[in-house]
């Protein structure tokens, strides 16, 4: 039986985390430029996270990060609004309704902050993510809102924390 832990992103999570959202991309052959791919924070989101009405978490398994999912303020949002970000998972992880308890764990908190809606942006081949965020009560918007900087994510959703 394996032990399966989410919990807050500890600096030592910094690289396993980053990895693993940059093996996803070249997995699925995505888009590295105007993505999260391309972030420069992506080594450093202990510290990213520590920031006011933001969380980050990683889902641990015997020890080992296997994904994570972060809840931050929308850059150059409104500041009722919060973004979903970086949730990737690696492929030992998928399939076990671990992207339904991260984004319950992480809206939880976003209505903790005082938020009133979530945000979030993906791309187009990200079809499971997509279902995943649907059946999460998310909707689809036909423009993005802030500037989050990841012009390659054409997909964009919104959800009512209300």
């Amino acid at each position: 039986m394996h032990t399966v832990t989410i919990r807050k992103i500890e600096p030592t999570d910094n690289a396993a985390i980053a990895a693993i959202i940059r093996n996803v991309f070249i997995e699925l052959n995505a888009p590295l430029v105007g993505t999260a791919y391309a972030d420069p924070t992506l080594d450093k989101l202990f510290e990213v996270y520590q920031t006011p009405k933001s969380a980050y978490y990683v889902v641990e398994q015997d020890g080992q990060v296997i994904g994570g999912c972060g809840i931050a303020p929308l850059e150059n949002g409104d500041a009722t609004v919060c973004e979903l970000q970086k949730m990737y998972f690696a492929p030992q992880a998928r399939g076990l309704g671990l992207g339904v308890q991260m984004i319950t764990q992480c809206l939880d908190a976003a209505k903790s902050f005082g938020y009133s809606q979530c945000y979030l942006e993906t791309l187009t081949d990200m079809k499971a993510a997509q279902k995943l965020y649907t059946k999460s009560g998310f909707t689809y918007l036909d423009s993005p809102l802030g500037c989050t900087g990841h012009s390659s994510c054409p997909v964009w959703m919104i959800k009512s924390l209300k």
